[in-house]
């Protein structure tokens, strides 16, 4: 039962539900709501698949993550380190590789390669981000930070990308997709992208002891913990102003479900 709950400590258990909670209600309350009827018959089987190798690719990655930062963590979150206090190092790597392999397994079986090239490749990228997020990017003042973010909003991006084969988007210059449904899916995805960008501050700011004991070029570390509020609350004022606008955009149409998730989860 130890090693059971240290495994979902290990993955963010809660993390990946949001993920998920995320994309479920992307697909209920914005996709479903404005194609109705026009769905396909495998559509739903489909954007399962696609959360569970979403899930899957995440968890990969948080394990990844927690095996290269031992060390700044044991001085950050003591409380929280699980590899080789727990979990050895060796069954972390095993994990993190299975649950990636799976995780692109799950793409393939989505999306067949034929007909969705971008999307098998692009989270092979994610994978591929991940690691190199965990060794590297993180310990770079605004990439690493910039790199989650992206794969935030990627987590709506593919479940948008899924609904139409490459190269059905657009045929000869013309938008062939609703454009509510275009214009709703990118904004949330740039919602989702600045959320992540305030988050990834605030975690470094909580970060600090350990980042700048082990030469990490994050934030607070560089910038200055005062710095790092004002970059905070800049972008949260934006967030907020941008999506208030969107709420007086959407209700006029009467689109009850995107403003309802727009005010209830977002907001």
């Amino acid at each position: 039962m130890r090693l059971i709950a240290a495994f979902f400590k290990l993955v963010r258990l809660p993390n990946l539900l949001f993920i998920a909670l995320t994309q479920v209600l992307f697909q209920y309350c914005i996709y479903l709501p404005i194609y109705g009827d026009n769905v396909q018959g495998n559509d739903t089987l489909r954007f399962f698949l696609i959360v569970l190798a979403s899930l899957l690719i995440a968890a990969a990655g948080y394990i990844i993550n927690d095996y290269f930062d031992i060390n700044i963590d044991e001085v950050n979150k003591p409380e929280r380190v699980v590899v080789d206090k727990i979990i050895s190092r060796r069954w972390a790597i095993a994990w993190h590789f299975m649950l990636s392999v799976t995780g692109i397994g799950l793409t393939i079986i989505a999306l067949p390669f034929f007909q969705f090239p971008h999307l098998v490749m692009a989270n092979v990228f994610c994978v591929i981000l991940l690691w190199f997020y965990s060794t590297n990017y993180k310990k770079t003042l605004a990439i690493g930070n910039i790199v989650i973010s992206l794969l935030t909003a990627w987590t709506i991006l593919i479940i948008f990308f899924s609904k139409f084969p490459l190269g059905y988007v657009y045929d000869n210059g013309v938008l062939m997709i609703d454009p509510k449904f275009f214009r709703l899916t990118f904004l949330y995805a740039a919602f989702a992208f600045i959320i992540s960008l305030v988050r990834e501050a605030i975690k470094d700011m909580e970060d600090l002891p350990g980042d700048s004991r082990y030469g990490c070029k994050t934030m607070p570390v560089v910038w200055g913990m005062n710095a790092t509020r004002v970059y905070v609350t800049v972008w949260v004022i934006v967030l907020l102003a941008g999506l208030s606008i969107l709420e007086i955009y959407v209700l006029p149409f009467r689109w009850w479900w995107p403003a309802l998730y727009n005010l209830v989860l977002v907001i």
